[in-house]
């Protein structure tokens, strides 16, 4: 992580400072995804078809891996040929975890061929075909002539095949909601989960709120969770047609799951929370038009590269300012994208073309920033961003989710409640897995450093019920008549065979990104790993007696309450005051419950 994130996190904005990474991104002709590639033969070459001075149009070559597929035509392929094209289509889709993205007219090495309108028509029956093979729908995102070597008009095809896979009830995409105290963010969630424009005093966003006091002040001072799905063929499915979560769930192929953090600095432990605990896929940094990169929106972005959590970008409220206001406050964007502690490259959308590449652009390169524009009152562009969230694909790598399936159950405590009729449910993330109903957990550690078991009684997935749950699947677990009191959130339920160890005193190598004066033995500091959020003493800092802003260190902290369930290469971030620093876990003490209760003085 570059040191220089610290500049976002103190305070000023300092425009420069080192080389700006590209301009802005401009959206290319025909979606500019690199592609990918699942069990195929030798490549074939691209054609010179020469005959006009000018350079024909390339995409990055295919890749062998993920879920986008280059097809210069499908016209009347053999039964055996047609065999092996579904088979190709499965792997795609398994590479993006139940979507994948085809071009048609386009050679295997990126040549942007094009195809008369008879074999296109052709080709997108046969790509019917495969997908009604494979139970997939497909949606046409864009059609593109190309003009080069050719007297009649030829086009690409870009079309999006959709499958739920067999042992999911939808695809699920975590998306946490950035921004400053003010610049919309419930009032946005309201409008694309409501179906209705708000009035300009946000009535959108009071279905949101949790407590009075958020009705009342009109700020959000808790985490909470708004859902918005699509159908297979990428239309809206929300509750301006569905009248239940339930029935979301049931019309939806792929869910949003939005996570609405806390804009105003006195709740940013909160937001840290929601960042490290809940595992978003990305981050949505929405920033008011009118007043620009103000208050926690540089520490909120700053929170999100410290964590390598991707993000775009959506400015808000366009309504209430002139085009020139608007055009500011994007270019100031932009140059905070390109500082040296961001490295980013920025993309402007303003077209549907422009969201399809734009989504292609993010899922592929975590350098790419989209950038929207929109009202929440108006509603201008607020369908580019439905376009985006709708083609946006699964960031994580489908290889890497099977391997977490078959490590032995984790379960992070994030939230605890109390159900009538249900009693003790608890809330949160399944980091490694699987987890079915009736499963024998340990939960723990306890104050005095036990771990105690219980079993999982059901299980629901956006407020709809589920038997099973797969690593990297937020859900609630209902744990019958097991005691409450004796739980609370850090805790982790873990499969017996895991034999889990615990920690009072464990070691990071951080960066400290902010400190006013010197960072020294005895400070404290609030210690963010994961769910685990409690207060520790910096024990020794090695080789250094104090650090300073920008400098590395290894450093041993101790936990003044209770001991936590840590693992060797787990992210940490620590704040107090205006001191912040980043970091990873590097060795962990275990100890026994015995120890534990000597050390915490019981």
């Amino acid at each position: 992580m570059d040191s220089r994130v610290s500049e976002l996190f103190g305070g000023c904005c300092r425009p420069g400072g080192g080389p700006a990474v590209g301009g802005t991104l401009k959206a290319r002709g025909a979606g500019g995804s690199s592609g990918c590639g699942g069990p195929k033969g030798k490549k074939k070459n691209g054609r010179n078809r020469g005959g006009k001075a000018n350079n024909p149009p390339y995409l990055p070559p295919e890749a062998e891996d993920g879920n986008i597929e280059y097809k210069l035509k499908l016209v009347n392929p053999s039964q055996y040929r047609f065999e092996h094209l579904v088979t190709q289509m499965k792997w795609r889709l398994q590479e993006g975890r139940g979507e994948a993205v085809y071009q048609i007219g386009v050679e295997d090495n990126g040549l942007l061929v094009g195809l008369a309108e008879e074999e296109m028509r052709a080709s997108l029956k046969t790509l019917h075909r495969m997908a009604e093979k494979v139970g997939a729908d497909i949606t046409v995102l864009r059609e593109r002539e190309v003009d080069y070597d050719s007297d009649t008009p030829r086009k690409i095809t870009e079309v999006l095949v959709r499958k739920v896979p067999d042992n999911q009830q939808f695809l699920d995409l975590r998306v946490a909601v950035l921004g400053n105290v003010d610049s919309g963010k419930s009032t946005l969630l309201g409008v694309l989960t409501q179906g209705e424009l708000d009035n300009g005093r946000g009535r959108a966003r009071l279905n949101l709120f949790r407590h009075l006091h958020e009705i009342q002040s009109g700020r959000t001072s808790s985490i909470s969770f708004e859902i918005l799905g699509f159908n297979s063929k990428g239309e809206v499915v929300n509750y301006s047609d569905s009248r239940t979560a339930e029935e979301i769930c049931e019309s939806s192929s792929k869910m949003i799951t939005f996570i609405d953090l806390a804009g105003h600095h006195k709740y940013l432990h909160t937001t840290i929370f929601g960042l490290t605990s809940y595992c978003p896929d990305c981050a949505l940094l929405l920033v008011s038009a009118n007043t620009g990169i103000a208050g926690t929106t540089r520490e909120h972005l700053g929170l999100a590269l410290a964590l390598k959590v991707p993000f775009f970008i959506v400015v808000s409220k366009v309504d209430l300012c002139a085009k020139t206001t608007v055009e500011r406050t994007v270019r100031q964007l932009e140059r905070v994208l390109k500082q040296p502690g961001c490295h980013k490259v920025p993309m402007l959308v303003t077209s549907e073309d422009d969201a399809v590449t734009a989504a292609q652009q993010f899922a592929q390169s975590p350098n790419v920033t989209p950038i929207f524009t929109l009202s929440s009152v108006s509603g201008e562009s607020l369908d580019l961003l439905k376009v985006f969230l709708n083609i946006l694909p699964p960031l994580t790598n489908s290889k890497e989710q099977e391997e977490l399936m078959q490590q032995l159950t984790e379960f992070q405590v994030d939230e605890i409640y109390t159900v009538p009729e249900v009693g003790t449910v608890v809330g949160g993330t399944l980091s490694s897995g699987i987890c079915r109903e009736g499963d024998q957990l340990v939960v723990g550690p306890t104050d005095d450093g036990c771990f105690l078991e219980l079993r999982v009684c059901s299980i629901q997935r956006n407020r709809s019920a589920c038997r099973v749950l797969r690593a990297g699947q937020a859900a609630t677990l209902a744990l019958g008549d097991f005691d409450r009191a004796l739980l609370r959130k850090g805790m982790v339920m873990v499969s017996p065979e895991m034999n889990p160890t615990i920690c009072s005193v464990f070691e990071a190598e951080i960066v400290l990104l902010f400190h006013a004066t010197t960072f020294r033995r005895g400070f404290q500091v609030t210690v963010h790993v994961g769910n685990v959020r409690q207060t520790a003493v910096v024990e020794k800092i090695h080789a250094k007696d104090k650090l300073r802003t920008g400098e590395k260190a290894v450093v041993r902290f101790r936990f003044l309450k209770h001991p936590e369930y840590l693992k060797v290469g787990a992210k940490l971030l620590f704040r107090e005051g205006v001191t912040k620093g980043i970091g990873h876990v590097t060795d962990v003490q275990a100890i026994s419950a015995g120890e534990a209760q000597a050390n915490m003085g019981f």
